[in-house]
């Protein structure tokens, strides 16, 4: 294996944290670039003194001083960039072969596809560039002969599943002899609760994933399901895979990362521990193996494997995103858009939990709906009507009354 160089967008979250991880068990095949962050300077700043990045991007001109400070006396202090156009640059800057896209939500989306575009390995985090901007995201790893790796757990289970011709890059049609794909999903915190008892959930509640360690926003996505949804959303473009032949089922465990049916019946399935160094270090090695730090699974501790069909009643959300899907991309916008600012909403105490997919379908059935202004081929146009869902729904929170007016 040749060296690589990686450049880290989203660098103190759960996902960079994990990265620099693997990374740092393999000084002999990787070095770090660049790093990223938006909030948490001291950590940004211990991890650039442990892997003498050459760039650190932050948000704004405080950022940079909170760098700095917490930088202190470490030697020389790498060149620190500023701003979202300083993000999409070193996303793209020759320095480094490798970009992990990890940061959340559709700030991610300018440097995930600054990197396509640049013709990187672009190891994607970041469910938006695929939800929101799909079609132009799979065009540019085509176009310009980037290698597109999945890091999401399921859809890296998936991708390990399907033949391979010695590089991953943007399908146009399904792989040849794939009846439909499997995701699945833990069922979140609350598979058992009923709905009367979902009513009272906190966000405290909805961030205690049972099997994973992950951010706050995801947890929420995780325990509405609609995570899953925009899962759904992503195995569509990252597979070229009818809506149809894409099914969730529930598996508790999470031991079973997804499968892949075949047309001679056969399923193949990806399993091991639920530790999201597995498929960071499959991303970063590709075509080949390394440790990742991860422990043997124990089949025979574990006992059993339970799968569920997913109850529509209970996560209306992952209902939601099989419609989106079908209904189109400016759907999926919407879709993603609204429930970034209800789940935001709740985490602050402005918004009941089951409201939460009150809000996304009253958006998706309002104004998104009838949309068709939308330039789906511009990053621009894309996000104007992302800004537009966002002022949308936060009319709608006003008008489904929150938890505290």
């Amino acid at each position: 294996m040749t060296l690589r160089s990686v450049t880290v967008l989203g660098a103190t979250g759960s996902i960079g944290v994990s990265t620099l991880d693997v990374i740092a068990r393999h000084p002999d095949l990787y070095r770090v670039h660049a790093l990223t962050a938006y909030q948490r300077m001291d950590k940004l700043a211990e991890q650039a003194k442990v892997f003498r990045p050459a760039v650190v991007v932050v948000p704004d001109a405080a950022a940079r001083e909170r760098f700095l400070t917490a930088w202190g006396e470490a030697g020389k202090a790498p060149d620190v960039h500023v701003g979202d156009a300083a993000l999409a640059e070193i996303a793209a800057d020759p320095g480094s072969d490798t970009v992990m896209a990890a940061i959340v939500g559709a700030a991610g989306l300018p440097g995930a596809l600054a990197a396509a575009r640049a013709g990187k390995r672009v190891l994607l985090a970041n469910k938006e560039a695929l939800v929101v901007a799909g079609g132009l995201f799979m065009d540019a790893i085509r176009d310009n002969g980037a290698e597109l790796l999945p890091i999401d757990s399921e859809h890296n289970a998936i991708f390990q599943c399907l033949p391979h011709h010695g590089r991953a890059g943007a399908p146009t049609s399904p792989e040849k002899s794939v009846r439909k794909l499997i995701l699945t999903a833990s069922g979140g915190p609350f598979r058992n609760r009923t709905l009367q008892e979902l009513r009272d959930v906190t966000p405290a509640q909805a961030c205690a994933h049972p099997n994973w360690s992950m951010g706050r926003k995801i947890s929420v996505d995780s325990a509405t399901m609609l995570n899953k949804g925009l899962e759904v959303i992503e195995a569509h473009w990252l597979f070229a895979m009818p809506p149809e032949r894409i099914k969730v089922l529930v598996h508790p465990q999470s031991m079973i990362h997804s499968m892949v049916e075949y047309d001679d019946g056969s399923v193949l399935a990806q399993l091991g521990n639920p530790d999201m160094r597995t498929p960071i270090a499959y991303g970063l090695a590709f075509p080949d193996r390394i440790d990742a730090g991860v422990g043997s699974l124990d089949l025979a501790r574990i006992g059993r494997l339970d799968f569920e069909e997913p109850d529509l009643p209970r996560f209306p959300c992952l209902r939601l995103a099989f419609e989106a899907l079908a209904a189109g991309q400016t759907a999926c916008i919407a879709l993603n858009a609204a429930n970034e600012v209800a789940v935001e909403a709740f985490l602050c105490d402005k918004l009941a939990y089951m409201d939460i997919a009150n809000v996304i379908e009253s958006v998706l059935n309002g104004r998104a709906a009838a949309a068709s202004h939308v330039d789906l081929n511009t990053l621009d146009g894309l996000l104007a009507f992302d800004a537009d869902v966002r002022r949308w729904t936060q009319d709608e929170l006003v008008r489904l009354s929150p938890v505290h007016p």
